[in-house]
């Protein structure tokens, strides 16, 4: 039991530390490790970018006397590889060094992996301990394991409502294109920080039409996702701040033309269900997730589809007694927290698990 609780501890140590590079290692997932003599962390490393050293690579560099490595128990929150990438196979520097014992939080279901890093290390008489902390280890990398197992981006949905379940007033009698805000810049800073942490965000003709949005990272540093708009129809004028040419862009659309550099038409081809034909072309560019920022007619889309794995859902102080009513999600919050003046929820949907 004392040897199982200390492989525990260890184990968050790792999950701890991949979590530091989080929206840096896209499209490689986030992986910690640690390597642990004696009872003592001796080691211990993270893999800080895609294209850049791994993980295990870099908690064996960090140990100062190399011998105590062939004494040692190497603990890492993901499978490690087996396959030349932009890095040699982690599994075949670990039998080099002689690392008699690995901790593994669990397995790769990635192609090029999927347990030959396991065998590799078995096959040199390497003890490999599996699933310590399994569930915290898929959760870390959900949208790595949701974009290999699924073959589709992983969904994550996100909108304000107000106290009395509206997302937005009547505004089709407005001519300006402005959004009604609901939150304060308290959770406006934090969806600036997940738009840096996802690759891809999506919204549909009339959030495109009534905000003219962004969709960039203004509050918080990093990259900007690659801008989605879901124009069936090809209604939304060329005016528009999405189509600026500042941030690479795609617009999936049946009747849509060329817009401008930096903008790109998708042409659906899957009429019958745009949002498959939207994730059938993200999955085919690699891209492991999409946010979903509306409006309602798309956001209802994938709700009433069961097509989505999370919702974060903010519920601002505000009324507005009629107007465009939010999306209905028939189950538990998994977590709450208060935020600035308003309160953040978070969903997953357990129907696809």
């Amino acid at each position: 039991m004392e040897a199982q609780r200390q492989d525990k501890l260890y184990m968050q140590r790792c999950i701890d530390l991949a979590k530091k590079a989080e929206g840096n290692t896209y499209p490689n997932p986030m992986v910690g490790s640690v390597i642990v003599h004696n009872g003592k962390i001796i080691g211990e490393g993270y893999h800080r970018k895609a294209g850049e050293p791994h993980a295990e690579v870099n908690a064996i560099n960090s140990v100062k006397d190399e011998s105590r490595l062939r004494e040692a128990t190497l603990y890492v929150n993901l499978e490690p590889c087996a396959h030349y990438g932009k890095t040699p196979p982690c599994s075949l520097l670990i039998r080099q060094k002689k690392i008699p014992r690995v901790v593994v939080g669990c397995t790769d279901t990635f192609s090029k992996v999927a347990g030959r890093g396991i065998e590799m290390l078995r096959s040199a008489g390497v003890v490999v301990t599996v699933g310590i902390l399994e569930k915290e280890s898929r959760e870390l990398n959900r949208r790595f394991f949701t974009f290999h197992e699924q073959k589709r981006p992983y969904i994550l949905l996100k909108w304000a409502q107000t106290r009395d379940g509206y997302l937005d007033i009547d505004r089709t009698l407005l001519d300006e294109a402005r959004p009604t805000w609901i939150t304060d810049d308290w959770a406006r800073r934090m969806v600036h920080k997940w738009r840096r942490t996802e690759p891809s965000i999506l919204v549909g003709t009339v959030t495109a039409l009534k905000d003219n949005p962004s969709l960039t990272v203004r509050d918080w540093s990093g990259p900007n996702p690659l801008r989605l708009v879901l124009d069936r129809f090809g209604k939304l004028p060329h005016t528009l701040t999405l189509f600026n040419g500042k941030t690479p862009t795609l617009v999936f659309s049946e009747e849509g033309t060329p817009i401008s550099e930096n903008v790109e038409t998708v042409y659906l081809t899957n009429t019958e269900n745009p949002l498959l034909a939207v994730l059938e072309e993200l999955y085919r560019r690699d891209i492991q997730s999409v946010m979903v920022e509306g409006g309602g007619i798309l956001l209802n889309a994938f709700t009433d589809a069961g097509l989505w794995d999370e919702a974060r859902v903010f519920i601002g102080e505000k009324w507005f007694v009629s107007g465009v009513e939010a999306p209905k999600i028939r189950q538990k919050p998994e977590a709450w927290e208060k935020f600035g003046n308003s309160r953040l929820f978070i969903y997953r949907n357990k129907s696809l698990y």
